[in-house]
């Protein structure tokens, strides 16, 4: 039997989910992000399934810590690399510890393009840690799925797709650009009055 975890972007619609595809069967874990277990069938085979969830993203984006003077020219912003960090809340330990020992991973992110986004964030942290998947089908899985009702997931579940990796990059680039416009800005007009006005501080 292999075991499932399915992840939601927040708590209460992991619940939810989890209610409607175990029919008010299952078993609580766990305390800010709790995990919901029960037995089913995923592709028309027996499963035990983990549903748990994070709380949006799963990481920002940002500068790295050379590049967070405010002394920098802000134009030199537009040229450096960024990086992603973790968010508050050790969502990636309670996904780590959660996807040791699962097979297979069904995604239950918004369906748009930040959702597509925060699916990627979680398959970097849990694919490390899962087991090896030599079955049939994909080893990840993806949920569309447009209202929080019992046979809107119910479909969702019986007719799973694939993330849109293109989608999720989009995100990504707009990140960026969000991150560098406006930092830049911000020190571009702080100095500016900084220059007209003296210490803004005083």
């Amino acid at each position: 039997m292999v075991v499932v975890l399915m992840v939601a972007e927040k708590p209460s619609l992991a619940k939810s989910i989890a209610e409607f595809l175990s029919h008010g069967r299952m078993e609580t874990s766990g305390g800010k992000s709790s995990v919901y277990q029960f037995e089913g069938q995923l592709q028309g085979r027996p499963a035990t399934f983990k549903m748990t969830s994070v709380m949006g993203h799963v990481f920002s984006t940002d500068f790295y810590p050379e590049h967070q003077d405010w002394q920098l020219d802000p134009a030199v912003l537009f040229t450096v690399p960024t990086r992603k960090t973790e968010t508050k809340g050790n969502v990636v330990y309670h996904l780590k510890r959660e996807a040791r020992g699962c097979d297979r991973l069904v995604l239950w992110l918004d369906c748009d393009r930040e959702g597509e986004n925060i699916c990627y964030e979680v398959m970097s942290v849990v694919l490390p840690c899962m087991n090896e998947w030599r079955g049939q089908g994909q080893q990840v899985l993806r949920a569309h799925f447009s209202s929080i009702t019992a046979p809107d997931i119910l479909h969702a579940f019986n007719n799973l797709g694939v993330p849109n990796e293109r989608e999720a990059q989009a995100v990504d680039a707009r990140q960026e650009i969000d991150l560098k416009v406006g930092v830049a800005f911000t020190r571009f007009q702080t100095r500016y009055f900084q220059g007209k006005y003296g210490n803004l501080n005083s």
